[in-house]
Formats: structure tokens, C-alpha cells, sequence
């Protein structure tokens, strides 16, 4: 009856902006200083001793290692760009009317511009479901240019805590990433006339423990995969869904000479045939009829996960909390195994629009995700939008029973307890970096339908403030509060203390940073993880208080069945 009466009450709040008097329910900025500090002077020095390096980055690589010191500080390795100074970057592109259907689609273009070699070295932001207006844009590439780089980043010790990062600069990745991005120098002619915000930098993923440089004490498990991966794409192919439109961009420093690789895109795609369609179906079909024999495993028993969601009650009931995302994994060694295949075959059984194909060969990491979840984007106007989803009801398995689900959805008190917080915490979130009174939320629990489950989502959005930088806009965010809880830090906490093991890539981010200052990013989940010979898939759900400590079962169970019936299918 709380939550009913609450919900009524904030319905109506909801929808007009904040004013400028900041709201302080759930508000928790214990950094809240750093996200208007200063941004540091171009050149500051790096220490680049060569015994603090254990291994040296290939040419174009920039890595981050542990130093062999408890207090998990970072070293950097070929810390060449960001030390070099301002960077003044020119982009070409051009534009090809209506082809990309003549050409078989984005499907057809990606395996045949960066299909080859297993796909190694490739990115794809995949906007496979276009339904509603939900994405437009599609955006792929690989290893190419004199600006491509891979940056890896990994914590020290699961226990390093933002205290100790703090001590030197440049040794946390959001620090890196600001720096990168504030030292590029760009004319604005020169994208003049593009209808999408991505125009060439960096593209990759940000993981869930990077927490402890948004706000977190400390991480108690450490994450297998690296804590944030990204390729600075320097040549990108752009599909445009809505008018089928493809663009191909090039971008390069001022100082040198392009490369032909705008004239070797261009007539690759004139000579494309559609027959090459014809093999990768006939791929996917194959994999459909190939069942494997082992299934995955998940971190937790039903017992045990049940006994989590009661823990999680009970901190509820004292007051540590109104909202806990409680998650766990499920895995699955797999032998040797056609990637993109596989991700191939999950966008066509389960497209989403904030799909994504990374595959960083060195790191033998392939990430397969069909996200339906935008978690923050910043375009060209300064907007930042937040799409936050908390409510998940399987499909039904005909017309009647599937309406009859999405209305159940809709009008279920748990459901909209549990989206009504999150969404009250991204405007907190987004109150720190946006102008007074510029926060709203123009969609209050919207319901939308997927191929397995219908969902419901949200957006907020707010206007940014002029002296706060992209990757400010991101921390104060992240991680996203759809996969936390409220209030937010200290839910984090005791998610810690709860789960066996770390979330790694998966409750992290996928997504962009465009070298003029725009991003765009996603919540990952429905996700499927390849990384040295394991598949791992991230589940989970939201604990309030009305919650059914089985029913959360079910619905973890629900979100896992789209990726693992995937890689059933296709191992």
C-alpha cells in the first residue's frame, strides 16, 4: 500500500522538470567535487620506467597493467598519444544513396568487409530492431588506419579503492578517456551534414567493476576479462536503416596523408553480390540442427539464488535499501567456435536495437550482446538521455495470451515500484551533470515487446552543463542504476557482499565516444561472453520489497534463455 501510495504521488511529479532545488531522497556524491574539477594540462608526465612493464603492447596498442603493489595502483603502457599533446584530426566521408539493401543489408556488408580471419580486430554497434523508432544507425569496422589503436585496461586488486587511485594521475581509465577526448582538435564542417553522432573514435566496452572510479570504495571480486576494452576506429562503415542509406568515413590527423581506404571501401560495396547471403543462412541453419550436449551451469543453485533474494529482503526490511539488482552467471565451456556465427544467429533469433559485436582477438575475448537497453547518450545538441528498463514478462505463445502478459506488465505494483526508483535515481544521477531544471522524464513506464519478453521502459533526459565533460557525464552515471539499486552506492555494497563472483563485462556498458564529444552507450545484458574457451552469460533482477523470492528466480531464468538457446543451438 506504501509503494501504491507513493507511486501515485510521484506520478504526477514525475512528469514536469526538476527544479533547481536538488532533490535529496536517494542523492549520494561522495565524489560529486572531481565531476567539475579542472581538466588537467595537456603533456603532464607519465612514468615510463621499462621495468614497471611486464609485457610491452604491440605498435598501436595503449594497455594498463597491475604494478606489483598492494595498494592496486595502475601503470600505463605506451602512453604515446595522450602524452603527444593536442591532436588536430580531419574526417572524409562519403555517402551512397539507397544501397544498402541492394547490397544485402548490414548483415551482408559486415561479413564481407571485416569477415575475414574469424573477424578479428572488429567492432558492429548493430541496431538489429528498428521497430518504433527504438535505433537508426548501425556502425562497423575493424583494424585499419594510422589512428586505430586497442586500448585494455585492467584493475590491480579487486580490493584497490579510490582512494589509493586517486593518489596518481592518468592511472584510472575514465581519466585516460577524458584526456583523450579534450586533446582532439576538429572542424565542424567537416561532419556537416552526417544525421548521426558517431564519426570515428573510440568503441568498446566499459565493465562492472569500474564502479570504484564512479564512487565505490572497492571491488571485492576481480573480473577474468579486462576491465574496459576499446579499438580507436579511425575508418567506419555507417548504415542508415531508415532511408537504407551507407556511409564510409575516414579520419586521420591533419599533419598526415589519408589512406585509400575510402576508395577500396567504395568499390568493395559496388561489387558486392547478394549470393553471399545465401552462405551465411545456410551457416545458421546448420547450427540450428546441431543441439549440444552439455548445457550451461549456472554460479548458483535455484537454492541458493532463492536464499540471495531473501538476504536481499531482509536488507530492505531494515532500511539498507528499497531496490537490489541481484545477478548471477551461467557458463559453459565450449569448443572451438565460430564467433560471429554464433552472433550472427543470436541477432536474428533474438535483434535488439543496442545490439553489439566486439571481438578483441588478443585479449581471446568475442562479446555477442542483443541489448534492449540504452543506458546514456550525449548527441550534438548536448542532450543526454537515460532508457532505463526494470520490469520483464515473457512472451505469450498466442495473440490473446500475449496482450494479456503485456497488460499484466503494465498494471503490476511490483513492476512499477521497481521502475518508478530507478528511474527517480537517474534523474539524481542526471541532476549532477545537467542544467537546473532541465531533467524530465517525457516516458513514464512505457511497455515494449521483444522477441522473447516484453519490457518496460522509461527515458529521462536533460540538458548538460557547459563545463562538465562527456566522461563526467558517464561517471556520475554509471554503472547504470537499472542493474544496482537504490540508493545506489550502498546497494552496490551489498550486491557485493552477496554475489559470488564478479559481474565482469556483463551490468557494464557498450558503446562509443566519438572524438567530437558525443557517446552513446548501452546496458549489457542478454549477452553471451567468449572469453579462453568459456561462454558466460549475466542474469538477473530487481529485489523490492513486494518481491516473490521464486518468481525472481523465474525471471532471472527468463532473460537467459534468448543468448543461452543461441549458443545451444550453434556450439
Amino acid at each position: 500500500m506504501i509503494i501504491f501510495l507513493l507511486f501515485n504521488m510521484f506520478i504526477i511529479y514525475l512528469r514536469f522538470p526538476l527544479s533547481s532545488k536538488p532533490f535529496l531522497a536517494c542523492m549520494q556524491v561522495p565524489l560529486s567535487s572531481q565531476l567539475l574539477r579542472e581538466i588537467p594540462r595537456n603533456g603532464q608526465s607519465v612514468n615510463h620506467s621499462d621495468e614497471l612493464y611486464k609485457q610491452a603492447p604491440r605498435h598501436g596498442e595503449v594497455a594498463f597493467g597491475p604494478e606489483d603493489s598492494s595498494f592496486g595502483m595502475f601503470n600505463m603502457v605506451n602512453f604515446q598519444h595522450p602524452s603527444s599533446g593536442i591532436k588536430f584530426l580531419k574526417l572524409k566521408w562519403r555517402k551512397f544513396d539507397r544501397l544498402a539493401s541492394q547490397v544485402g543489408g548490414p548483415k551482408n556488408v559486415f561479413c564481407e568487409l571485416f569477415g575475414d580471419n574469424k573477424a578479428e580486430n572488429t567492432f558492429w554497434l548493430d541496431s538489429s530492431s528498428i521497430e518504433k523508432g527504438r535505433a537508426r544507425f548501425s556502425f562497423m569496422g575493424g583494424k585499419g588506419g594510422s589512428l586505430w589503436k586497442q586500448v585494455t585496461f585492467r584493475l590491480s586488486d579487486p580490493r584497490c579503492s579510490r582512494l589509493y587511485q586517486k593518489l596518481i594521475f592518468g592511472r584510472r581509465f575514465f581519466d585516460f578517456l577524458n584526456k583523450e577526448l579534450v586533446s582532439f582538435r576538429y572542424d565542424e564542417n567537416d561532419y556537416k551534414g552526417l544525421p548521426f553522432d558517431f564519426h570515428g573514435g573510440y568503441i568498446g566496452y566499459i565493465g562492472y567493476n569500474l564502479k570504484v572510479e564512479c564512487g565505490v570504495s572497492f571491488n571485492r571480486h576481480k573480473s577474468r576479462t579486462p576491465d574496459a576494452c576499446f579499438f580507436f576506429a579511425d575508418n567506419l562503415v555507417v548504415i542508415d536503416h531508415y532511408l537504407d542509406d551507407v556511409y564510409i568515413l575516414s579520419l586521420y590527423e591533419e599533419s598526415t596523408a589519408m589512406t585509400p581506404w575510402l576508395d577500396d571501401t567504395e568499390e568493395k560495396l559496388i561489387n558486392l553480390k547478394t549470393s553471399s547471403i545465401r552462405n551465411f543462412e545456410q551457416t545458421s541453419q546448420a547450427a540450428k540442427l546441431s543441439l549440444c550436449k552439455t548445457a550451461f551451469v549456472s554460479d548458483r543453485s535455484r537454492e541458493h539464488y532463492i536464499r540471495d533474494v531473501k538476504n536481499c529482503l531482509n536488507y530492505i526490511k531494515d532500511g539498507e535499501s528499497y531496490e537490489l539488482c541481484l545477478t548471477t552467471q551461467l557458463r559453459k565451456t565450449i569448443r572451438e567456435i565460430d564467433s560471429l556465427g554464433l552472433y550472427l544467429h543470436l541477432r536474428e533469433t533474438n535483434p535488439a536495437p543496442y545490439a553489439a559485436w566486439l571481438n578483441f582477438s588478443k585479449e581471446d575475448l568475442c562479446i555477442c550482446c542483443s541489448s534492449p537497453e540504452r543506458f546514456l547518450r550525449l548527441d550534438k545538441n548536448g542532450i543526454l538521455e537515460a532508457k532505463p528498463i526494470k520490469g520483464t514478462i515473457a512472451r505469450g505463445s498466442s495473440q490473446e495470451e500475449d496482450e494479456k502478459l503485456k497488460l499484466q506488465l503494465q498494471y503490476s505494483e511490483k513492476d512499477q515500484a521497481e521502475n518508478l526508483m530507478i528511474v527517480d535515481l537517474l534523474r539524481n544521477d542526471l541532476g549532477r551533470v545537467c542544467e537546473p531544471g532541465s531533467v524530465h522524464v517525457p516516458r513514464l513506464m512505457d511497455v515494449e515487446s521483444y522477441a522473447t519478453v516484453h519490457t518496460m521502459v522509461s527515458t529521462i533526459r536533460g540538458k548538460k552543463l557547459s563545463n562538465v565533460s562527456p566522461v563526467d557525464c558517464v561517471r556520475a552515471a554509471f554503472p547504470g542504476g537499472s542493474m544496482t539499486g537504490a540508493p545506489k552506492l550502498r546497494s552496490m555494497e551489498l550486491l557485493d557482499s552477496i554475489e559470488s563472483c564478479s559481474r565482469g563485462i556483463y551490468s557494464g556498458s557498450i558503446g562509443f565516444f566519438s572524438y567530437n564529444r558525443t557517446f552513446d552507450l548501452n546496458i549489457v545484458i542478454r549477452t553471451v561472453v567468449i572469453h579462453e574457451g568459456e561462454a558466460s552469460i549475466g542474469a538477473g533482477g530487481a529485489i523490492v520489497a513486494l518481491s516473490n523470492p521464486e518468481d525472481e528466480y523465474e525471471e532471472m531464468i527468463l532473460k537467459t534463455h534468448a543468448p543461452a538457446k543461441a549458443v545451444m543451438e550453434f556450439d
